[in-house]
């Protein structure tokens, strides 16, 4: 399973820095976001390996059963088994993920 928290150990937080991109999720469906997501990170693995990424969820505040995307994105981020992605993290605010890409090869 990828990295969730940075290691005290280790100095160098895979987490740390500016995201270089941000994919807005609000407003979408769970499959509409799923779907999105996946396109997302196939075009990130091509475009930008070992960048960091913020995917916006949402915190769920205004669906009805609580929070529906943060629950459909995280399950594709642990499917992903760290093919595409070398460390995530909820972000500081708890309303989507930080996402470090594995780099290029």
């Amino acid at each position: 399973m990828p990295t969730r928290h940075p290691d005290p150990a280790n100095p160098f937080d895979p987490l740390d820095g500016t995201p270089t991109d941000t994919l807005d999720l609000h407003g979408f469906r769970a499959d509409e976001a799923a779907a999105h997501f996946e396109l997302y990170l196939n075009r990130q693995r091509k475009h930008a390996p070992g960048a960091l990424l913020h995917v916006i969820t949402g915190k769920g505040r205004h669906s009805p059963n609580g929070p529906v995307l943060k629950r459909v994105i995280r399950q594709a981020i642990r499917a992903d088994g760290e093919t595409r992605i070398a460390a995530w993290s909820r972000d500081d605010d708890d309303g989507g993920f930080l996402i470090r890409m594995r780099g290029g090869r």
